[in-house]
């Protein structure tokens, strides 16, 4: 059995080789997702396990590697070479194995997204808002967000319960809805629920992103991982920079995770991309994928760094005004040349 051969081998059993490979990784939707090759915990390591598309692919956004299970192997286990990357494969695949279903999964994932995104409703005077407003985020009056009175939720030991919820749909560059992101809340106090995993997403996510703003008549985006971070900067920026009612020169948009982020695609209109930064190494390591698109692309690029862990912490512990003010020139500032460069980085400190 060749390298082809065992490649093709390990992708019929390709969540097995997750669970033994990746053990600290977990399923969502057609993918295993995991934080690198080596196992950890995380969302930046993407693994296809059903298609569309081919089966046991997987690429790591924060870093930019992908390849197939046979490579996977390889880096997980820290094989010098390919021959002892086979020998591990075929001791694997010489184990007793689950069948490889003969019946595909039916469930349609985006569907289902589409399905509850239109059982939801707006977000003003829902608890949904009540928590934005406890967050200090007062623009969210969005297309892009809604809320859910009492949205089931899954705990990873079976048992469901039911939580109000934000719920924030994912879109392309079309405007077409692929997915859904689920923020569940406490049902008393404007927080998070409590448990494990309160922020999951439903269907296609990966390099998308939530939009808020308009679109159509922007030149400039401004893109960031969280929903909250990102509503933090829409909040405080003056009307100049962004405005929520009014069509202007700039929209923004929330990637949802540092490693769509990183994968992030700006919109063929666009000719400046501001990029709101978490300060983490995730974080820093998908602005400079992105910025390095840029590049390619000539879109003119600016990095803001938050004091905090992000914008949504500077907003709480300093203010709107003071953070306003200090935003306000790193993005008016124009950008001399359409070439992003990576040593030019705006902290907010």
């Amino acid at each position: 059995m060749n390298a082809a051969d065992t490649a093709a081998a390990l992708a019929a059993h390709a969540e097995d080789v997750c669970r033994r490979y990746l053990p600290n990784g977990r399923r969502q939707g057609r993918y295993w997702c995991a934080g690198d090759v080596r196992g950890a915990q995380g969302r930046s390591l993407f693994v296809r396990l059903e298609p569309p598309g081919p089966v046991g692919k997987w690429q790591d956004a924060a870093l930019g590697v992908h390849g197939d299970l046979l490579d996977l192997i390889r880096l997980a286990t820290g094989s010098r070479s390919l021959r002892e990357a086979l020998a591990e494969a075929r001791r694997f695949l010489a184990q007793p194995l689950a069948p490889a279903s003969s019946h595909p999964d039916t469930y349609d994932r985006t569907e289902a997204a589409r399905n509850l995104w239109d059982r939801c409703g707006p977000v003003e005077g829902s608890h949904a808002h009540a928590y934005l407003k406890a967050r200090r985020i007062h623009r969210c009056r969005f297309p892009a967000l809604r809320s859910h009175p009492c949205l089931p939720f899954r705990h990873d030991s079976g048992r469901w319960s039911r939580f109000p919820a934000l719920v924030a749909a994912v879109t392309g560059e079309d405007a077409e809805l692929c997915g859904i992101h689920r923020s569940w809340l406490d049902p008393v106090h404007p927080v998070l629920a409590p448990v494990t995993r309160p922020r999951k997403a439903l269907g296609r996510i990966h390099g998308l992103a939530v939009r808020f703003g308009e679109p159509a008549a922007a030149s400039t985006l401004l893109v960031g991982e969280g929903i909250e971070t990102v509503l933090s900067l829409v909040t405080v920026l003056p009307d100049g920079a962004l405005r929520t009612t009014v069509p202007s020169g700039t929209f923004a948009a929330a990637a949802l995770s540092a490693g769509s982020l990183g994968a992030f695609a700006p919109p063929s209109h666009i000719t400046r991309l501001i990029v709101a930064q978490d300060r983490d190494e995730a974080g820093e390591r998908a602005s400079r994928r992105l910025q390095l698109r840029c590049t390619r692309l000539g879109i003119g690029c600016a990095v803001l760094i938050p004091a905090r862990n992000d914008f949504n912490d500077d907003l709480r512990a300093f203010g709107p005004g003071p953070l306003a003010h200090r935003l306000a020139p790193l993005v008016s500032r124009r950008a001399t040349s359409n070439r992003c460069s990576l040593a030019a980085r705006s902290r907010v400190n």
